[in-house]
Parts: C-alpha cells; sequence; structure tokens
C-alpha cells in the first residue's frame, strides 16, 4: 500500500511560481511511475506530467509543456511539480497518483492517488 501527501499548493499571481511536492510512504516510490492530475471547479480531473520510475522519461499536456516541470528524487521518496508562468487556468486542485504501468495520461492506470493541494493563480 502506498500513501501519497501534496503539499505546496497556495496562491498565486499570474506568472508567478509554485512548487509541489508529492511525498510517498508505505512503499517505495522508485518502482513507480508517478502522474500529477489536476481539477478545476466544475471541470473533470485532467492529466498534466507523467515522470517514469527513474526519471529518464517525461511527458507533459500541451497547457503545461515548456512552464511545468516535473521531477522525482527516490531517495526522498518524493516527486514534484514545479510550475512556472502561472496563468488564472492553472487553477485547479492538484493530485499525484502512482502507477505500475498503463496508458500514462489515463486516470485508469493511476492505482494510488493523494487527496489533493489546491492551486489558485489570480489575474
Amino acid at each position: 500500500q502506498v500513501q501519497l501527501v501534496e503539499s505546496g499548493g497556495g496562491l498565486a499571481q499570474a506568472g508567478g511560481s509554485l512548487r509541489l511536492s508529492c511525498a510517498g510512504s508505505g512503499r517505495t516510490l522508485s518502482t513507480y511511475d508517478m502522474g500529477w492530475f489536476r481539477q478545476a471547479p466544475g471541470k473533470a480531473r485532467e492529466f498534466v506530467a507523467y515522470i517514469n520510475w527513474s526519471g529518464g522519461s517525461t511527458y507533459y499536456a500541451d497547457s503545461v509543456k515548456g512552464r511545468h516541470t516535473i521531477s522525482r528524487d527516490n531517495s526522498k521518496n518524493t516527486v514534484y511539480l514545479q510550475m512556472n508562468s502561472l496563468k488564472p487556468e492553472d487553477t485547479a486542485v492538484y493530485y499525484c497518483a502512482a502507477s505500475l504501468g498503463g496508458p500514462i495520461t489515463t486516470e485508469t492506470t493511476y492505482h494510488y492517488w493523494g487527496q489533493g493541494t489546491q492551486v489558485t493563480v489570480s489575474s
């Protein structure tokens, strides 16, 4: 069983930055591929970013490509999402999730989920 806890959310101005963290416990995250998803008010949850177990492969939604960066530190059992050049449309609850493989943008691929952290970007 893997427990995931997100942190680092908050209020930011447009153009600003935030770094989200996702800390794992219960089992090492080093064998899991990891993803970040987000859900804006009134909208379905959507894929944001992916990183494979070693950190050697990443993939991003077009909406965040070039602005956000996913990374991981397996020695700290933590995954990060550095969010730069924030836009009001980045406002959402952000979730990290762990997967043992499968289509990387699909929610059902991910077996474990955190509780989410709120990100609000003001214009």
